[in-house]
């Protein structure tokens, strides 16, 4: 029986290049050896690569070349990683802005630090001008995205479990984390032994759970499109992280008593809500195509047209049914 989740010990928390090259090449300089690639980053790679095979599948399902989803995210990722970062270090203003202010230290997101809901504004900001550059419909992308999102932060998850962080709350639950007491972030005057909620893991299950639902579920929904998924993705992790933010104990800037993270959740909530609500009512059936109009590939203008002709009868035919079915969704 499960009695406790034991913490990576920090020789988990980065790979030792450096030590593999110098044993190898051992007239390189010995500064070398100090070289190594966190884990962490190699979590977050793994989940942006997770996140575009994904995206890629489906776009493939919709008569795309996946090979654009490289096109798009070019832009997506930089500017995510940039405002993943920028959002990190603004909220936390005192550990990076204050008297003890350090460039390095604030551009260092190779450390760890970055925030989801910066990562998500600036990204939709790189999808946004990858569509422009492609021809890409900007809902069709998000939509093939979503699910892919929540399989790429569930595996940055994985890199805060192993740099023993943001955990939550103490517990008496059998699955609680252990928690060296020489970590800095372990709470003053709690016991040795102390277990805490593991935070981590709840977020991991849950983006899992809701990446099945959208492939599983949504995706056999005709017309869960022109953003839906995208909104139902919104709803889903921002109902999440409004539970799992709240149980963390991290320092964190609080505005009207409530975390700057829980904040940012509710309006990715309402956000997704407004989205789902608004594309319903104006688009109850499908998309007429996946390219934004007039960006068809000169190949697919006939396939294109033929696939709006039928959308349109398919619209025209079943107005009530189809928005019927997302209001019963929502």
């Amino acid at each position: 029986m499960l009695q406790s989740i034991p913490s990576p010990t920090p020789e988990w928390q980065g790979v030792p290049v450096g030590e593999w090259l110098h044993a190898l090449l051992p007239f390189l300089p010995d500064v070398v050896e100090t070289f190594s690639i966190r884990t962490y980053a190699l979590c977050i790679l793994a989940g942006i690569l997770l996140a575009a095979w994904i995206t890629a599948r489906r776009l493939r399902q919709r008569g795309v070349d996946g090979g654009l989803v490289i096109d798009v995210a070019v832009f997506a990722v930089i500017l995510g990683i940039v405002g993943a970062r920028l959002f990190h270090v603004l909220t936390y203003p005192d550990e990076y802005l204050g008297d003890n202010f350090d460039l390095y230290n604030v551009i260092a997101v190779w450390n760890g630090g970055v925030a989801i809901f910066g990562a998500l504004i600036a990204g939709a900001l790189g999808i946004w001008i990858g569509c422009r550059y492609t021809g890409l419909r900007f809902t069709t992308f998000v939509d093939a995205l979503a699910p892919g999102m929540l399989v790429a932060q569930a595996a940055g998850r994985v890199g805060n479990y192993v740099n023993n962080e943001l955990f939550g709350q103490p517990t008496g639950l059998p699955w609680g984390l252990e928690i060296s007491p020489s970590n800095p972030a372990f709470p003053v005057g709690l016991p040795d032994g102390t277990l805490f909620h593991p935070t981590f893991l709840y977020e991991i299950v849950w983006n899992l759970i809701g990446a099945a639902v959208i492939i599983l579920w949504l995706d056999r929904k005709r017309d869960v499109q022109w953003g839906k998924a995208a909104g139902f993705y919104l709803v889903w992790y921002g109902v999440g992280r409004i539970v799992w933010e709240t149980l963390r104990i991290n320092p964190s800037e609080v505005f009207f008593g409530i975390r700057v993270n829980v904040w940012a959740a509710i309006g990715a909530v309402a956000l997704g809500v407004i989205i789902w609500v608004v594309q319903s009512r104006r688009h109850p059936g499908l998309e007429p195509s996946p390219w934004q109009p007039g960006r068809e590939p000169e190949d697919d203008a006939v396939d294109s047209d033929v696939y709006s002709e039928l959308d349109e009868a398919d619209t025209t035919a079943e107005p009530a049914v189809a928005a019927g079915t997302a209001t019963t969704t929502t």
